[in-house]
């Protein structure tokens, strides 16, 4: 499965993005956000979703790691497909999103075009249970370190859980090596 691109966008349309990667052009769908933080020629990192059905193989982009847990999160609840998902991250942020979980703001998720009341109410219910121990700050641009480390972490062979104690208190704002050192000695003084 393709998890990342970084190279250069060839074109912007109403479709999505074509990047190219060393000389091979990839189709991706992004948020309405990302497309219009990109330009024809500029180079890019994607964070990318694989999403395979039958009849396709579609590529979803993300300028950062918390908006790509938030579109897995949407799709893994009932009744939301990949479009969907990316409608709601056109018209929210990862961490606006993760504000809304927070607040159970059915009426803010109602105001993404082709959400209904009892879809909206659904998505907050599987959203929480799948988000539930992420805020908005985990979700926003700090997140997406603190989201790293903790996926060093747990690639190290710690639990979810010791990952998350570790990560709880570091600042945010160094460099991702200086965060997983910290967070390493933070769980080396638990234990």
């Amino acid at each position: 499965m393709i998890g990342s691109l970084r190279g250069r966008v060839l074109a912007l349309d109403d479709k999505g993005l074509l990047v190219e990667v060393g000389g091979v052009g990839y189709r991706v769908q992004a948020p309405s956000g990302a497309m219009a933080a990109l330009e024809v020629g500029s180079d890019v990192f994607l964070h990318v979703h694989t999403h395979v059905r039958e009849d396709a193989l579609v590529l979803f982009g993300f300028l950062d790691h918390p908006s790509l847990v938030a579109f897995e999160a949407l799709i893994g609840a009932h009744g939301v497909g990949p479009s969907l998902a990316l409608g709601v991250l056109s018209v929210y942020s990862a961490a606006q999103l993760g504000e809304i979980i927070s607040k159970g703001d059915v009426a803010a998720l109602r105001a993404v075009p082709g959400v209904g009341a009892k879809t909206a109410a659904r998505m907050l219910l599987d959203l929480e249970n799948r988000l539930g121990g992420l805020s908005g700050a985990d979700l926003g641009p700090e997140g997406g370190l603190l989201g790293e480390v903790r996926q060093a972490l747990e690639a190290l062979g710690y639990s979810a859980e010791e990952a998350r104690k570790a990560t709880a208190g570091l600042a945010v704002g160094t460099s991702l090596e200086e965060m997983l050192r910290a967070a390493l000695r933070e769980l080396s003084a638990a234990s």
